[in-house]
């Protein structure tokens, strides 16, 4: 029998940001197999000062909910530019490519939703000037 919650610092996730070679640019931490989780995704995610994610993605299935923790910045949600400030929490609909860019604090977000295994399409390039 499983045990009835899981703790774990967010912090001390693997940052999987490094890992493919966007640490100049994010941090990014998914926590689901540290947490144990069977059908909701966490991750956490910062980005540096005036930094942009260097690829956007959206999911088919999934609706996800942000939640900015700290900072501020943007984010382009399909063709749509929001801006978000600390505590602002925004829901995105299954379908929605999207992607932050920092302000010139950065920005720290949590991300949450229901998970779908391999339900997740990267779209590089996504958000250029």
């Amino acid at each position: 029998m499983p045990a009835p919650y899981t703790l774990r610092k967010l912090t001390e996730v693997e940052d999987s940001a490094a890992k493919f070679g966007y640490d100049h640019i994010q941090e990014a931490r998914f926590a689901n197999a540290e947490l144990e989780v069977e059908g909701t995704g966490v991750s956490h995610h910062r980005l540096r000062p005036d930094k942009r994610q260097p690829f956007g993605h959206k999911h088919e299935h999934a609706e996800e909910v942000y939640v900015v923790l700290a900072g501020s910045g943007r984010v382009k949600l399909d063709d749509d530019i929001v801006e978000l400030e600390a505590l602002d929490a925004i829901r995105v609909a299954p379908g929605v490519t999207r992607a932050f860019e920092a302000g010139p604090e950065g920005i720290e977000l949590l991300a949450f939703g229901a998970r779908h295994e391999r339900d997740g399409e990267v779209i590089k390039d996504w958000w250029s000037d």
